[in-house]
């Protein structure tokens, strides 16, 4: 098995890039959700309530961002990021901290872009290196591990194969919006290319170039996935979500696709390094 596929998304919920090569921090790959859209009041915004944040591309050069859209009259913003503006506090599933704000003119390009009136105005913070979010302890005895702004955990790992079974049930399916689905839609870091669907769900720990990761727990989905990440646009019948339930839904823990992970050392991986399977789960959650 090798890696097929890695990628960052430096603002939360807006399009990911790809990389050939990452390097991997015990918060996540270098650049990876720095940065999150916030109301007034602090609370992260997603493609949850705004599925068009799907259609924001984010290109980073000489450490100034630059903003773009598919489809939109917005014209393209680029602007300086900044680690030293004014601090404010934040919540995101729960975690409170305090991040940086980015100023008045990106958040007023965001403004613009998803039409908010002044009642609902956003902010653009960056995670502060001062403030450490602690992960989502629930599932692991690493209490000392942090996370950038991810949803829970530093890493996401899907599968090749995975995909393709996904992608043939919901074939079978036969409804009029019923169409395969690119890996984009469950925002992975690490693709890795596999033979069998779903084993990557057997596995506790793995190796890929000289970086050990513990796999935490699986990843329970939601209605982001049956957004396209190109377009922005909703699947009106909640493909891939729909099919996917008929066959990866486990009782209170949902609908399953991916693995979340914790790196046990720092380093740099590549496409095309090797995945070793340094020790499996005691039971299999397929």
């Amino acid at each position: 098995m090798i890696v097929s596929e890695l990628s960052i998304y430096p603002f939360k919920s807006c399009q990911g890039i790809k990389l050939k090569r990452a390097e991997v921090t015990p918060k996540g790959f270098v650049g990876d959700r720095e940065f999150m859209l916030v109301t007034q009041k602090g609370k992260f915004l997603t493609q949850r309530q705004f599925p068009q944040l799907a259609r924001v591309r984010v290109q980073i050069s000489d450490e100034r961002v630059s903003l773009s859209t598919v489809d939109s009259q917005i014209k393209p913003l680029t602007f300086q990021p900044t680690l030293t503006g004014t601090e404010i506090e934040v919540e995101i599933w729960g975690d409170r901290t305090l991040a940086i704000d980015q100023g008045d003119e990106v958040a007023e390009w965001f403004q613009a872009f998803l039409e908010l009136d002044n009642q609902k105005k956003c902010r653009l913070v960056r995670q502060s290196p001062q403030y450490i979010r602690p992960i989502n302890r629930k599932y692991t005895t690493l209490t000392q591990s942090s996370v950038s702004f991810a949803d829970s955990y530093p890493y996401l790992l899907t599968a090749t194969a995975s995909l393709k079974e996904l992608n043939h049930r919901i074939r079978e399916m036969e409804t009029q919006n019923s169409h395969p689905v690119s890996m984009d839609r469950f925002r992975p870091n690490i693709v890795v290319e596999t033979q069998q669907s779903f084993v990557e769900g057997n596995w506790k720990s793995i190796q890929i170039g000289e970086v050990k990761f513990i796999l935490v727990k699986p990843c329970s989905r939601c209605i982001i996935t049956t957004t396209n990440q190109e377009t922005g646009k909703t699947n009106q019948s909640r493909e891939p979500l729909r099919t996917l339930g008929t066959f990866r839904q486990f009782g209170a823990q949902g609908v399953l696709f991916g693995e979340y992970m914790i790196p046990q050392n720092t380093g740099v991986i590549q496409v095309g390094d090797t995945v070793k399977v340094l020790a499996f789960r005691g039971a299999t959650t397929k």
